[in-house]
């Protein structure tokens, strides 16, 4: 069963941990955000939201289509004063045009479907020669096998119908190049990017965000018994590691795309 993103009990499974630090740096190192008016599209927890006021900018306005979510999100940013908190979705935000300079769209369009649509409307709010961003796994980011790092690939090797899920709703990076230019916006980058998730302690730390599911939409394919099986195999594969720490990180691709 897919995770309903509007049931108030998964409201803070997208705010339990921090932004990477090489995240930061990374952005850092190809966008201005210091002193920037940012939009956080697709917000969920709210902690890109507050990597973004980290890095400097004037005001950041999170935005989510669910008010659950959105409520997990205010929780979570209390203490930045410069978060401010929208609900919207990315085909319709209700936003004023040319209103940002820079617009974030971090693992939302595996959500969605009409990729031109959602980018014409990130296109229409922002300000002349904005950025945006765009962040999610295309199918080949999907498939890197599992290790001790890269916990994501045990699912797949476990469940090959999680594997088929999630293949089918990512996106092709030429399918996501075509349609930022069809929406009018012109690609300054295309970035492969191992991002640390979280790191871990030990196994025990692990089998619980696995089991709450959280952060995770695709293990919401599983039943709890399922889960419990995928848990085991993954202990099966770590279990001989030399250190007890996990550091689990995942490839993602970013693009960077200035409005024309």
């Amino acid at each position: 069963m897919a995770i309903d993103f509007q049931d108030g009990k998964n409201r803070c499974l997208y705010a339990a941990r921090k932004a990477d630090r090489d995240w930061k740096a990374l952005i850092k190192e190809y966008v201005q955000v210091e002193g920037k008016d940012v939009l956080d599209l697709g917000c969920g927890g709210g902690i890109y939201s507050q990597a973004l006021s980290e890095l400097g900018a004037k005001s950041v306005t999170a935005m989510d289509y669910s008010s659950e979510m959105l409520k997990g999100a205010k929780d979570n940013c209390k203490d930045y004063s410069n978060i401010s908190f929208a609900q919207g979705d990315a085909y319709d935000t209700g936003l004023k045009d040319s209103s940002f300079d820079i617009v974030l769209q971090r693992a939302l369009i595996h959500h969605i479907v009409h990729l031109e649509k959602c980018f014409k409307e990130a296109a229409r709010i922002l300000k002349p020669d904005g950025i945006f961003i765009v962040q999610d796994r295309t199918p080949k980011d999907c498939l890197i096998a599992g290790d001790v790092n890269h916990i994501r690939g045990y699912f797949f090797e476990k469940f090959p119908k999680l594997a088929q899920k999630e293949t089918d709703r990512r996106h092709k990076g030429e399918t996501v190049q075509y349609k930022l230019s069809k929406a009018g916006l012109r690609l300054i980058e295309e970035i492969k990017f191992w991002e640390i998730r979280k790191e871990y302690s030990n196994f025990e730390e692990l089998a619980e965000d696995l089991k709450n599911r959280t952060g995770r939409s695709i293990l919401f394919e599983l039943t709890d018994d399922e889960l419990n099986e995928l848990v085991a195999y993954i202990w099966s594969k770590l279990k001989d590691r030399d250190s007890q720490e996990i550091k689990e990180s995942d490839r993602w691709s970013i693009w960077i795309a200035k409005k024309k």
